[in-house]
């Protein structure tokens, strides 16, 4: 069956749109949008925070004697109501830092009411009506402090109230509006969609603030994540040649062993199964900690035994290194007498400090050091401040490089310390434990 063409909308349809927009309009005016807290309240500075009581103080202080002056001397009215109307249009300036909303009434219904006062004193040709000069402009103060806090449904409500309630005043003695309510619709507006313009501009930087926050602890996290990852993928790799030469030698003890009983030949191919099971369930539990999905690195893990071939190939790339390995050291690492662990985390913290080095502060002379005493190692990498012209590779650094290095260091039970040098430069410095030395077989 066919339709018939969409005709104009129902009048029901209009009727409920314009009552609805009503009602949030009169919810607006009724329902303030911010908690009675005053501006800057969360600033750290004390200055900041007494400013707007300052404000208004000053606002009030100003606008309730001026207001008496020109009520009694320019319109004729008495001293004792003239004092009145002064307190219902410029004291409820107070409100401002608090209140912003619940002042506008006040000062809206009291602007109202003494219009209608003027127009019963009997107004000369030179004067303005329906609103005087003083009410004029702390009313606009009004409006700035309401557009500054209160939403944009409550922000065109206040501004077609003024309107309405001018209109109406304009209407009821035409002959004495000169154009005073036209001006202050005007102007409020203007000052309305100022205050609005910076409250959503303060609110969208304030966004950026918190999301910039949140993005930056995300990348933080991630990092450390990876990082860790990256960790136990090296681990797995050191620990593994263990398990692995564990394995061959109980599963080749019987063939090298002459004599071994049964119970003998049992306990070593228990050891075995369970040493492959144990490479097994580490393997599954690197994929599970792998991101990727990809194999990782299938070549050895550097250690302090190359950290000579680490810091020459950092000197040919344009930064002047230098590199001071103990001779204990390197009998610690030739008689295993270094955790693989520590070894790798070692080479890991000398790399990654040096690679800042080059991002941060290109061409610095940069020493590093590397000793071993009192069941540590100790990790010392020294830079003095960029000594060429050219500018740093990265102008700010995220610190995500020196959160990989705590984390190993922490992995390992050892201790980082990091900071700026008073003369300009930067340092690391690492202490990471040692096994206590074998003591010598017996003779």
């Amino acid at each position: 069956m066919p339709t018939s063409p969409a005709g104009p909308p129902p009048a029901d349809g209009l009727l409920s749109a314009a009552r609805r927009n009503l009602r949030e309009l009169a919810h607006g005016l009724s329902h303030a949008s911010h908690p009675p807290i005053p501006l800057f309240a969360e600033s750290p500075q004390r200055w900041l925070r007494l400013l707007p009581y300052a404000v208004v103080l000053a606002l009030t202080a100003t606008f309730v004697p001026v207001t008496i002056q020109v009520l009694a001397n320019d319109y004729g009215v008495p001293g004792g109501l003239a004092g009145a109307l002064a307190v219902g249009q410029a004291a409820p300036l107070l409100m401002l830092a608090h209140r912003p909303l619940q002042a506008w009434w006040i000062v809206f219904t009291a602007d109202i009411v003494g219009a209608l006062v003027l127009l019963g004193q009997g107004l000369r040709p030179d004067t303005i009506w329906p609103w005087t000069p003083p009410a004029i402009i702390g009313y606009l103060f009004v409006l700035l402090a309401l557009g500054l806090r209160e939403s944009r449904r409550t922000v065109i409500g206040v501004w077609l109230a003024t309107g309405a309630a001018g209109l109406v005043l304009h209407l009821v003695r035409p002959s004495h509006s000169d154009g005073g309510a036209l001006l202050l619709f005007v102007l409020g507006g203007v000052v309305l969609v100022i205050g609005a313009a910076v409250r959503e501009r303060s609110e969208a930087q304030r966004r950026l603030v918190e999301q910039e926050t949140i993005s930056e602890a995300e990348r933080a996290q991630r990092t450390l994540l990876e990082e860790r990852t990256r960790i136990a993928r090296e681990l797995h790799d050191v620990v593994a040649h263990h398990m692995s030469v564990i394995t061959v030698q109980a599963d080749s003890a019987p063939y090298r062993i002459d004599g071994l009983s049964e119970e003998a030949q049992a306990e070593f191919a228990s050891i075995a199964s369970a040493a492959r099971e144990s490479l097994a369930e580490m393997r599954r539990l690197l994929s599970v900690l792998r991101s990727d999905g990809t194999r990782g690195e299938l070549s050895p893990q550097p250690g302090l035994d190359r950290l000579q071939q680490l810091v020459e190939a950092t000197v040919r790339a344009g930064l002047p290194a230098e590199l001071s390995l103990g001779a204990d050291v390197l009998d610690a690492v030739e008689r295993g007498g270094v955790p693989p662990a520590v070894d790798l985390s070692a080479y890991r913290i000398v790399q990654e400090s040096l690679a800042n080095v080059v991002r941060h502060a290109p061409g610095a002379r940069t020493r590093v050091s590397v000793t071993a005493g009192d069941g540590h190692l100790t990790v010392l990498v020294v830079n003095d401040t960029a000594q060429g012209p050219g500018s740093p590779l990265e102008t700010s650094g995220t610190g995500h490089g020196l959160v990989g290095m705590r984390e190993r260091v922490r992995l390992t039970g050892g201790t980082l310390d990091t900071g700026r040098l008073p003369e300009g430069g930067f340092r690391v410095a690492a202490r990471l434990p040692l096994p206590p030395p074998e003591p010598p077989p017996a003779p």
